[in-house]
């Protein structure tokens, strides 16, 4: 899912009190101020892509490929009417899961997510406060999912045989979980089939799913078989379901599948979703039937709207064989187009080069209305949604950010599927830093890495669950930013061209795989060849940041037979995690400087100099390379000063900012 980062001179004015680096933030602010033309890049300029113009006004039809790609755990078979008056899904779903593991299963387990919605009881609403990012819930906004029917394929029912169960929190009032006792024991390589039938109240919509108008926002929407890892699957020890309800803070975890499902809808509507239209709708008394296939993915979202304006383009590169860009804009975006197109096709060509092709035949980008932005800004296997269309002219952070950001998802969500429950740093990071690349090289403007850096001002561990993080902002400070900074930290060390190895061995290693994050450790090892323990041990599994502190200048005059010379000693100590070398400067009266590199092997250091002037200030890291250190107020500090007071007289100013900063994150 996307962020959004606000009033970018707010964030220059809290590094520079932080640093005292005004030139060097006036730099960067010119950079990033120069960057907002559409002139660097325009639309049919990207080399190595075909570009058609024109755009076909009815969505093409498609048929499945033999490919097989993933596991396909799963297969499932869906009818669904959406009954837009009332706001209902009416659905019936034949769902197949071959069991995958050795022992034999007795039960299963249904994800049941819109209830997370059904009162403020739920654990979602309880964790969120019902607020998700910049949207709350809307008052008497409340929608739920109620099974009707369980049956085998031999007529047996299972209603009576449902239980709902809690086993993070024992909220005994959640019911996004249920288990179901099966009448036979499933065994290893065999298969069961259900067939349920099921009603979905949509909220009114928040949080990725709803409705808000005519607009309707299907995600998360139908019951779906929880994930039963056979052992060493992302390095358990014994097999069994993974089992989580749906939090505030975390997002999905799917078995890969095959999708077949039909949607029922007003006439006047049109249909996006996950996968490809097999065959034209059929029109009758005045509702219009939709059939949509999948393969390989490990979700199906669908949008409706009678207001969508629809375009399309086939496009194709150097690392993209051929694939259908179809828009569903609102009609407050419908002279964008051509913005959407660019930043998807430079997003298919460039992740495609860096992290393994595309291998779907179609990329949907949904605009909702305005009001409809809780629907904004997610991902789904084939689908993306943008922010809501609440400007005409909306900037590269809103638009062209939201569609990369979106898109990379593709990758690290759609492709490698961690467990965003347990991992969720492995597809958030993974796409914020593939996102800031991107932005970088088509559209010259990121957000500087002191003031990203600034804003973790929680930093905990990546691979605790997400709900564990509880504050939605203190998630996204590490799930996103943290994260991010880790592997762009990683990167600086090994250099630009290890790295592309390192993300295009993770990448193409584990596609389809579910790794974790002892996976990508072990791929850094291995392109690298050395070991990352203690790094991983302290930024990665541990709450550790870089935290280095000018603690005392002391001036010592003297003569000589030379002349005066003064001796300058500074006290220099790590308070945070390891680093393997450190960059000082040392700047005297005279305006003469040295610098030192500082390979930390103990926890301080002592500096004595002997010049003709006396040191006049000392700075850690004055190129800010470190972008793993969050707390720059005590890097930078003066040998004299007028006030005593003023030594760091910044500090609760900066905390103030950091503080602002902290609930702009998504």
């Amino acid at each position: 899912m996307t962020r959004r980062i606000l009033i970018f001179g707010l964030s220059f004015v809290a590094l520079c009190l932080v640093a005292g680096t005004a030139l060097y933030f006036y730099q960067q602010s010119q950079t990033h101020q120069a960057a907002f033309t559409l002139d660097k890049n325009k639309p049919g300029q990207i080399a190595g892509i075909e570009h058609v113009s024109s755009a076909p006004q009815s969505e093409s039809i498609q048929q499945p490929t033999a490919e097989v790609l993933s596991n396909r755990v799963t297969e499932y078979h869906i009818n669904v009417k959406l009954d837009e008056q009332e706001n209902t899904l009416t659905g019936s779903e034949t769902v197949t899961w071959t069991h995958p593991g050795k022992k034999s299963v007795n039960e299963l387990y249904l994800h049941l997510y819109p209830n997370a919605f059904a009162s403020a009881d739920s654990t979602f609403m309880k964790e969120s406060g019902g607020k998700l990012r910049n949207d709350a819930m809307p008052k008497d906004g409340w929608g739920s999912m109620e099974l009707t029917e369980i049956r085998t394929t031999d007529g047996i029912s299972l209603l009576h045989r449902i239980q709902y169960v809690q086993p993070d929190d024992g909220n005994t009032k959640d019911k996004t979980l249920v288990r179901v006792r099966l009448p036979v024991s499933v065994q290893s390589g065999e298969s069961i089939t259900l067939k349920i039938n099921f009603t979905v109240k949509l909220p009114k919509i928040f949080a990725r799913m709803g409705a808000a108008g005519d607009f309707v926002m299907a995600g998360q929407w139908f019951p779906k078989i929880s994930v039963y890892e056979p052992a060493d699957t992302r390095g358990r020890a014994t097999e069994g379901w993974n089992l989580h309800q749906y939090h505030g803070n975390s997002e999905f975890y799917s078995d890969f599948s095959i999708y077949s499902v039909e949607i029922d809808v007003p006439d006047n509507y049109t249909v996006a979703a996950t996968g490809f239209p097999t065959k034209a709708a059929n029109n009758q008394n005045g509702r219009k039937l939709v059939h949509y296939y999948a393969d390989d993915v490990h979700d199906f979202a669908w949008a409706a709207s009678p207001d969508f304006v629809y375009a399309e383009e086939p496009f194709s590169s150097d690392t993209v064989p051929g694939v259908r860009i179809k828009l569903y804009l609102d009609p407050a975006h419908k002279d964008l187009k051509e913005r959407y197109f660019y930043a998807a096709k430079v997003a298919l060509a460039n992740f495609s080069k860096w992290y393994g092709r595309y291998p779907y035949s179609t990329l949907s980008i949904v605009v909702p209305p305005a009001e409809a932005n809780g629907a904004g800004g997610m991902e789904y296997p084939t689908l993306v949604t943008s922010f809501g269309a609440k400007s005409d002219s909306p900037d590269y952070n809103e638009l062209e950010r939201t569609v990369i950001h979106e898109i990379a998802h593709q990758y690290f969500y759609g492709m490698i599927a961690s467990n965003e429950f347990e991992e969720a740093w492995l597809d958030e990071g993974f796409a914020s830093y593939a996102e800031d690349k991107l932005m970088e090289q088509e559209f010259t403007t990121n957000l500087p890495l002191p003031v990203q850096s600034a804003i973790i001002t929680s930093p905990a561990s990546l691979t605790q669950n997400a709900w564990k993080y509880g504050d939605s902002d203190v998630y996204a400070q590490n799930a996103y930013y943290r994260g991010k900074l880790i592997l762009l930290d990683i990167e600086r060390q090994v250099g630009a061209k290890t790295m592309k190895r390192i993300m295009s061995s993770y990448s193409l290693k584990y596609r389809f795989k579910h790794p974790t994050t002892k996976d990508f450790q072990r791929t850094v090892e291995q392109i690298t060849g050395r070991s990352w323990k203690e790094y991983f041990n302290q930024y990665v599994y541990s709450d550790k940041m870089a935290d280095f502190s000018v603690d005392r200048i002391q001036i010592h005059p003297s003569n000589s037979s030379s002349g005066s010379v003064y001796e300058s000693i500074i006290d220099i100590s790590r308070k945070g995690a390891n680093y393997p070398e450190v960059a000082i400067l040392l700047s005297f009266k005279d305006g003469h400087t040295l610098r030192k590199t500082w390979n930390v092997d103990n926890d301080t250091l002592k500096i004595k100099v002997q010049y003709k002037e006396p040191v006049d200030w000392v700075q850690i890291d004055p190129e800010y390379a470190l972008v793993l250190e969050n707390k720059h107020i005590n890097n930078y500090l003066k040998a004299e000063i007028q006030e005593p007071v003023s030594t760091r007289s910044t500090l609760t100013i900066v905390k103030l900012l950091e503080t602002v900063l902290g609930s702009l994150l998504w």
